[in-house]
């Protein structure tokens, strides 16, 4: 299969503080070597792009010794951190910078949505500028006349197509944006997390008109977001960045979960203080046990695991409980389970939630907690108040070794009956 993008050690450095090099002789020097087509000699001591940590160099590689393919007519994820090379990216590829070393090579005409407003000109109309986008791409007003409508449509903005984009919102500048580079023809779809702009409803036809150029046009995308539920459904493959290096090309199942394993804090136990103690209850302590953990503390799939809740009811007064909701790696809500048939009593009360072993696929989890007076008022609520991960238990041969769908896995009881025909 043809590849719409080849990138062979591509790298980008910034220059930290004052462009020049400190003197007119090492000005000369650097000039020197890139006349010749060499490699500016005051790079070498360039660091890598930890935000984080303060260096000693005013050199910066943003990126450094990126290699990667892209099949023509694949949807490909970036994932990494806020400063992890992400939108350099992108901005190489689309050619708005170029790369201080390596090349990239491209089959087709690209289309980017970088950033709101990239690519628009102000004072232009939103018609005016959809005919200048296409005719950037190279295409005949004909051409750009039969997709007119299908862009206003997909936009939503028929109102304001003859109105200066500089007096749109930034939302509707993001809806244009997005539906001239998806409907206009270009063989390759480079999208930002400018997408995050967008109203959920709008995020949605977007996911699903990418999905389709993707799929049904062939076309290819490559596509940024911190969205890990968006990468999943959208893109086969992904490309992970950390501190402007490549950790990780391939699947975008295991690019996501190195990613979010990596940034995954987990807290089996919490012991509250006086921060947890109210009016009306004092939670003391929130637990996670099982049978056996690993030695990094994670649970393993076919352990039975304890939920243990210990808080202390101050008033007898009204009708209390307490609430869990419990949602996977990527922020998804799996389900809801609260103690309605046990009642608190005032004093202190230890509630035991059992998980039956294999409950859970591997994965990582959190939950949300709450504290319910009167079986509808919320006196207390907080996120990700408890952390854990589920990791594969050693399987005896013979058994399926692989991660079924989906992250729980109840065992049901089931029926049969034998007919004699």
């Amino acid at each position: 299969m043809s590849y719409a993008i080849k990138a062979e050690n591509l790298s980008k450095a910034y220059q930290l503080g004052n462009i020049g090099t400190g003197t007119l002789g090492n000005d000369l020097k650097r000039w020197y070597a890139l006349s010749r087509g060499k490699e500016d000699p005051f790079l070498k001591i360039g660091e890598t792009n930890d935000r984080a940590v303060k260096g000693t160099s005013n050199v910066v590689w943003s990126l450094k010794d990126i290699n990667f393919k892209v099949e023509q007519g694949n949807a490909v994820g970036i994932i990494g951190k806020n400063g992890a090379g992400k939108s350099t990216l992108l901005k190489i590829l689309s050619r708005v910078t170029s790369p201080t070393t390596g090349k990239i090579t491209g089959n087709g005409r690209v289309a980017s949505l970088l950033e709101v407003g990239t690519g628009f000109h102000p004072e232009l109309t939103g018609k005016e500028n959809i005919y200048l986008n296409g005719a950037i791409l190279g295409m005949r007003k004909k051409e750009i006349t039969k997709k007119f409508d299908a862009i206003v449509d997909f936009a939503g903005i028929e109102r304001y197509i003859d109105t200066p984009v500089k007096r749109y919102s930034s939302g509707m500048y993001v809806r244009l944006a997005f539906a001239v580079a998806a409907y206009l023809e270009s063989e390759i779809l480079i999208v930002d997390e400018v997408l995050a702009v967008g109203d959920a409803e709008f995020q949605k036809k977007c996911l699903g008109k990418m999905s389709e150029v993707s799929k049904g046009e062939g076309r290819t995308i490559l596509f940024v977001s911190h969205n890990m539920a968006a990468i999943k459904t959208l893109c086969s493959n992904a490309i992970l960045l950390e501190n402007g290096m490549e950790k990780f090309s391939g699947i975008a199942d295991k690019a996501i979960a190195l990613y979010l394993n990596e940034n995954f804090e987990q807290t089996n136990q919490k012991i509250f203080g006086d921060k947890h103690d109210f009016y009306e209850f004092k939670l003391n302590e929130i637990a996670l046990t099982g049978t056996n953990f690993t030695e990094n503390g994670l649970l393993l799939e076919n352990d039975e695991i304890k939920l243990i809740t210990d808080v202390t009811l101050k008033t007898s007064q009204n009708t209390y409980h307490v609430t869990y909701h419990l949602y996977n790696e990527m922020g998804e809500p799996m389900f809801s389970f609260s103690h309605n048939e046990i009642k608190l009593k005032q004093g202190r009360n230890k509630l035991v939630c059992v998980f039956p072993a294999s409950f859970f696929n591997p994965g990582s989890y959190y939950m949300k907690f709450h504290f319910i007076k009167n079986a509808a008022n919320a006196v207390f609520e907080e996120n990700d108040i408890i952390r854990f991960s589920i990791v594969d238990a050693q399987r005896e041969l013979g058994v399926y070794m692989g991660r079924e769908p989906g992250y729980i896995k109840p065992k049901f009881d089931w029926e049969i009956s034998y007919i004699n025909d």
